[in-house]
């Protein structure tokens, strides 16, 4: 954010707050200023605090393109922070000569080492979209908790997302306040819980599209679905004193279309006169509300006082696993003996519906492939109770499931009929 000299109680004075922990916290600062206007009085006040952290500083001298600019950039040489680098970040000039800036600053080893570990944990967006292959249909491995979890965090504005992360991370990591709308832009925060590596994502309150007007609301929500569809889990957070709004179940339909595991934080607890009424009401709405993804994991917390926030990252870890879920062939198939005998498909025109076998093809989301005769005339109704079934006989509570229809190859196709 901007560096502004302003009191601590103001949004500048948090903002700038948050920018002098960003300079405690990095290995490298670019200071930046405006080579068209030149300096102005703030710019020499902050670059007396950027000198005093001892940091490596790059003197970052922007809209180098413009006229006049050049006036600017002798005037950054009184800030004694070295020779300003002339750069364009509107037309993308003077990145070479950045680059290499930084690797003087900084020294080669540091910048061209090896990648972090957790960088192989990535997965390509192709695959976050649409699941993950099984190369063995039979078999069962064991949960993986090595890789980094990606979480994102949603919802409406001033639902308490940004206070939440600071609340679980146990420091004021991102900047919160009474108003509405502060977070613009997905923030990615690294976080041990108990010895597993989180990758938490902040991302900027989802209105109504009829509501979002302004371009920079418009390119913060684009923002923030991008990070969904990159997240593995994402905690949807709804504020408890006003629960379930249209937007609500809005944002939680995008995550489960997207395939994401998806769980649910009613916030503001410590707000709440009877909790255990309102509990049970809410989790009651949820399963009616969100039949989708029947059993999901919702937790009453409190960003504010630290209430619940274990039992929240309890259910994502659980939610996780069963994300990540799963079921041998075998056993899939002798369930499907057991419900094609209580609850055989319907016959549709007369012609009874015949299912052969199936088989889990995906995870992350789970998705199963029923192999059949008509997958087109195969009625929704009897496609969800197969899918809540399989729900129920298998522990997948709270994720969405795929299963998709496929007929099976008949050998005689094409041959001609014997007279």
């Amino acid at each position: 954010a901007g560096f502004e000299d302003a009191a601590a109680s103001t949004l500048p004075g948090r903002m700038r707050q948050q920018t002098e922990i960003a300079i405690r916290e990095a290995d490298l600062i670019f200071f930046t200023v405006d080579a068209r206007s030149g300096l102005m009085p703030d710019d020499r006040t902050f670059a007396d605090v950027v000198r005093k952290s001892g940091k490596p500083v790059v003197l970052v001298a922007n809209k180098a393109e413009a006229r006049g600019a050049q006036g600017g950039m002798l005037e950054a040489w009184e800030l004694g922070l070295g020779e300003p680098i002339p750069v364009s970040a509107e037309h993308g000039q003077g990145m070479p000569d950045l680059r290499d800036a930084v690797v003087e600053a900084l020294g080669e080893e540091r910048v061209f080492g090896e990648d972090d570990e957790e960088d192989s944990g990535e997965i390509a967006a192709s695959e976050v979209l649409i699941g993950e292959d099984i190369a063995d249909p039979d078999a069962e491995p064991a949960y993986d908790d090595t890789k980094p979890l990606r979480i994102a965090v949603v919802g409406r504005p001033n639902a308490g997302k940004s206070t939440l992360i600071n609340a679980l991370i146990g420091e004021e990591r991102l900047l919160t306040g009474p108003e509405a709308g502060i977070t613009r832009d997905s923030i990615s925060v690294d976080w041990d819980w108990r010895g597993r590596r989180i990758k938490l994502f902040d991302t900027a309150g989802m209105r109504r599209k009829s509501k979002v007007q302004e371009k920079l609301e418009k390119l913060s929500v684009q923002d923030g679905l991008r990070a969904i569809r990159f997240a593995e889990i994402v905690i949807i957070v709804l504020d408890a004193t006003i629960p379930f709004e249209k937007q609500d179940l809005q944002i939680a339909d995008l995550i489960i279309r997207e395939g994401r595991a998806p769980v649910i934080a009613f916030n503001k607890w410590d707000l709440i006169d009877n909790p255990q009424e309102l509990l049970a009401e809410l989790r009651e709405k949820t399963e009616r509300l969100l039949p989708q993804v029947r059993g999901i994991q919702a937790v009453p917390v409190s960003a504010e006082t630290g209430r619940g926030l274990d039992k929240l990252m309890e259910s994502v870890i659980k939610t996780h696993k069963v994300w990540n879920s799963r079921v041998s062939t075998g056993k899939l198939n002798r369930w499907l003996e057991g419900i094609l005998a209580h609850h055989p498909p319907p016959a549709v025109a007369g012609r009874r519906l015949k299912i052969k076998y199936v088989t889990q093809a995906k995870t992350r989301p789970p998705g199963f492939v029923v192999s059949c005769s008509r997958p087109d005339a195969m009625p929704q109704s009897y496609v969800r109770y197969l899918t809540n079934s399989l729900r129920e006989a298998f522990d997948m509570p709270g994720v969405p499931i795929r299963m998709a229809l496929r007929t099976s190859d008949n050998p005689f196709a094409g041959r001609a009929k014997k007279r």
